[in-house]
């Protein structure tokens, strides 16, 4: 008695729990595109038990070729039931186009639910064997190697992704598969991106149409050159079951194992060369987002002890394919061979990390040496301009050693004069007349060479004066050389002085605040730095400009109490040149 009550109690609480539930009417469809001459099975699922009247749509524009064929599920699974009953109609559509398939419906004690009206797509009438459980047709039909980019149109250097996928429909099973040929990426600079494990069966949609996939293979793709870049097919042989048409004595669906050969397509990739406006002179190829840093270990230090310059770039984008911005130091501080250190990594949104060199310096001599500053320039294609980022400069104070010998290089040895005994002639008292041979003009060398020289001399003219005229109509080029021919009249005084440091620094620093005064009409002598740069500043000098004529300015200063070497010098005069130059075609 008491198992009796126990059956009643377990199905009651069954009915009741698949009753409480709220019923939906579902439809799917096997194929959501297809020819004028293929058919489609489409199924409606009630998750209820007790619907009633059930009402499929009219199917306007399809033929119903078979159906309805009906099954009822139910399962208890985890202490959850689940149920399930469907009816299914194989149908073929009359006409191309975009169809609808109306809803269908069903009702649940007096209320009447319904399902989504499906979109189908139909186009022209396809190829089909004469025996359509052909196997290897069947195979062609539910079986598709993908290979999808992130990206068609990357600048050079700009990092895309590549990813080859294994569609399946829910009609065929693959049992084994191997690459028989892999891709080639003729023009890219790329690494394949691991998968980790065994590979994941995802649900997705390939032409409309639901399918499983699996990703086989992730490559990362950075375009070396421009232009057009094709990425050859990945080719793959498969083993998959496919039903035949046929069952057993028991009603299970016989298969077939059929092994098949696919090719995903070929893609075209049309890579853009890095625009020209904007470009910076010490872009070194960097493309992506980054930052740039510059550090020194120890600015205070003794002869032969030793500091640390490190130089990192880090980020996201093509780190493994430029080269860090170089580290320049005075000739007084030995420089060693960087040491170059990576945390990189490789991933399907591409490379990120970073990158770093670690300069070892010894100073050796006492003294005060600036180390100057490094400019980092990279390309971001997300915003499409170039951006250049600038590191300070740097001191290094060397509180200990022996004393750097500064040598003038221009120094002059007198010389006594020395008497030859040439240096005063007698007064000649005679002469001695010879006859002069008259020879005739006409005919002469000279006459050939008069007669033929209105011919030289007119091609030359002409060549001068087309040349006068193109260097009169080039107004950069003008302006370039009166600059230079500014520079040289103010710099002459420190020229002079070169190899002489606390006249030469005395002299440059005179020369710079002369020509401010001359070209401004105000006495630079007596103002400071920062007022010299708002004046700048107001002129619409660019700020790349007057941070360097400041710099000369604080070096010159900086100079006199530090010891500077005569290639120093030759240096800061070059510097000052150039940069009363850049101001002269500004102001």
């Amino acid at each position: 008695m008491k198992l009796k009550f126990y059956i009643s109690l377990f199905i009651s609480l069954l009915s009741l729990s698949v009753i409480a539930q709220e019923a939906t009417l579902t439809s799917k469809v096997s194929k959501n595109k297809l020819g004028l001459n293929q058919r489609l099975r489409i199924e409606f699922s009630v998750d209820k038990q007790g619907g009633d009247n059930f009402t499929p749509p009219n199917f306007t524009n399809f033929k119903i070729v078979g159906g309805p064929s009906q099954s009822v599920s139910q399962s208890w699974i985890n202490g959850k039931v689940s149920f399930s009953q469907s009816y299914t109609y194989i149908i073929q559509p009359t006409r191309k186009g975009e169809l609808t398939i109306g809803a269908a419906s069903v009702e649940f004690g007096g209320k009447t639910i319904k399902s989504e009206p499906i979109k189908i797509i139909v186009l022209d009438a396809v190829e089909i064997p004469k025996d359509p459980n052909d196997p290897n047709y069947i195979a062609q039909q539910n079986i598709h190697l993908v290979a999808e980019i992130s990206k068609s149109r990357p600048y050079v250097g700009e990092g895309i992704y590549v990813e080859y996928r294994l569609y399946v429909s829910e009609n065929v099973s693959v049992y084994n598969y191997g690459v028989t040929e892999a891709p080639k990426y003729n023009g890219f600079w790329n690494q394949e991106i691991k998968i980790n494990g065994q590979l994941p069966v995802r649900k997705g949609k390939y032409n409309g149409e639901d399918y499983r996939y699996i990703t086989l293979q992730k490559a990362l793709l950075i375009p070396t050159k421009s232009g057009k870049l094709e990425i050859d097919p990945m080719k793959m042989d498969i083993v998959i079951g496919v039903p035949t048409g046929r069952a057993d004595f028991f009603g299970n669906v016989i298969t077939r194992n059929v092994t098949k050969e696919f090719s995903s397509a070929k893609k075209i990739i049309r890579a853009k060369d890095l625009p020209l406006e904007g470009k910076p002179a010490n872009f070194i190829g960097a493309v992506g987002d980054f930052n740039f840093d510059v550090a020194l270990s120890k600015g205070v230090l003794k002869a032969n002890e030793s500091s640390q310059i490190k130089v990192e770039i880090s980020g996201k984008g093509n780190l493994k394919l430029f080269e860090l911005p170089e580290i320049t130091t005075p000739v007084e501080l030995e420089k060693y061979q960087p040491e170059r250190k990576e945390k990189v990594r490789v991933a399907s949104n591409g490379i990120s990390g970073s990158v770093s060199d670690l300069y070892t310096i010894v100073p050796q001599y006492k003294g005060k040496y600036k180390i100057p500053n490094v400019s980092f320039s990279y390309f971001n294609p997300k915003e499409e301009k170039y951006k250049t980022i600038t590191s300070e400069d740097f001191y290094v104070d060397v509180i200990e050693g022996k004393e750097l010998v500064t040598v003038d290089t221009n120094s002059i040895k007198k010389q006594d004069v020395v008497v030859t005994g040439k240096n005063f002639r007698y007064i000649a008292t005679k002469s001695s007349f010879t006859t002069t041979e008259n020879s005739d003009f006409f005919k002469s060398n000279l006459f050939y060479v008069l007669l033929l020289l209105p011919l030289i001399t007119i091609p030359i003219g002409i060549f001068i004066a087309k040349k006068n005229e193109e260097r009169s109509n080039d107004i950069v080029g003008n302006r370039t050389r009166k600059a230079e021919r500014l520079a040289k009249k103010y710099l002459s005084e420190a020229q002079k002085q070169l190899g002489k440091k606390e006249a030469f620094y005395e002299a440059l620093e005179r020369a710079l605040h002369n020509y401010l005064k001359a070209k401004l009409g105000v006495e630079t002598a007596d103002i400071s730095k920062e007022k010299i740069t708002q004046i700048l500043e107001s002129k619409k000098v660019d700020n790349t400009t007057i941070h360097q004529f400041i710099e000369v300015l604080k070096s010159s200063d900086f100079a006199r109490y530090t010891p500077f070497t005569a290639t120093q010098m030759k240096e800061e005069f070059e510097r000052a040149k150039e940069v009363i130059v850049q101001l002269d075609k500004q102001l």
